[in-house]
């Protein structure tokens, strides 16, 4: 129930956390295991993670049960985003990867679904386990199905904005759009946020900024774990239709009438 499938990797939590944001290493790996997640993005143009002569956040996580997830933060066309993870695979071994192309740089960070539907094919080709993060659109996130995709990864809002999820509808309708799980992507800020995308049927959440700007990081990284719990068991129990009027909870048939 709690177990995450994409492509050949099994996660033990539906919750992914970030890396970036955070004051120092160690503040990111007592959040992460906060979270219980297994896995963790890093964006590979900005954080160490194979240099051994300078602080590296793949040494900081050595003994835990927690994965990398490299993504392509920064990246703005489908050629960067291919060559970073061919690299990054030559240098980890790390096939698992979050490819992101962003389209607008300086304002929402939306992505470039186009750029990244292309790079999605070739990645696919090379063997990859992709999970792409696109917009909420339900026809682009079929493309990328297509394309090879083992994850989508609808926004819920612009990178970092704690705006929460803007288009319940749309969630639902990339639920409906795949067969592959989606992860929501962006936007989450507090664990009700992290709750409402899992009842919406989503299969799982990253979150980044929501923990690491919080001013107890750990606490909100316990609260996003509970929370993405709390939400994937209330979707699989299934809610009540809701009625515009009360509903008695004893029925009134059989009452002794006085």
């Amino acid at each position: 129930m709690h177990t995450l499938q994409i492509g050949k990797y099994t996660l033990g939590s539906r919750l992914i956390v970030g890396s970036g944001k955070y004051s120092d290493f160690e503040t990111t790996k007592a959040a992460t295991l906060a979270s219980g997640s297994q896995l963790i993005t890093v964006a590979v143009r900005r954080l160490n993670i194979t240099n051994p002569n300078e602080p590296n956040l793949r040494d900081t996580f050595a003994g835990t049960n927690v994965k990398f997830l490299p993504n392509s933060a920064g990246c703005t066309t489908a050629e960067e985003a291919i060559t970073l993870f061919r690299l990054t695979r030559e240098a980890t071994g790390i096939d698992l990867i979050k490819l992101e192309v962003i389209g607008d740089t300086k304002k929402t960070l939306y992505p470039d679904v186009l750029e990244t539907i292309k790079a999605c094919e070739v990645l696919a080709r090379d063997g990859f386990t992709i999970m792409a993060y696109t917009s909420d659109d339900p026809i682009m996130a079929r493309r990328l199905e297509d394309a090879g995709a083992h994850a989508i990864m609808p926004l819920a809002a612009p990178i970092g904005s704690g705006l929460g999820v803007q288009n319940r509808y749309n969630i639902v309708f990339v639920r409906e759009a795949v067969k592959v799980p989606i992860i929501v992507d962006a936007g989450i800020g507090c664990a009700s946020d992290a709750a409402l995308a899992m009842e919406l049927g989503a299969d799982g959440i990253l979150t980044n900024t929501a923990i690491a700007q919080a001013k107890n990081p750990m606490m909100m990284a316990e609260a996003m774990k509970n929370a993405v719990i709390a939400g994937r068991l209330s979707y699989l129990a299934g809610r009540i239709p809701k009625r515009p009027y009360a509903t008695a909870s004893s029925p009134i048939d059989g009452m002794i009438q006085f």
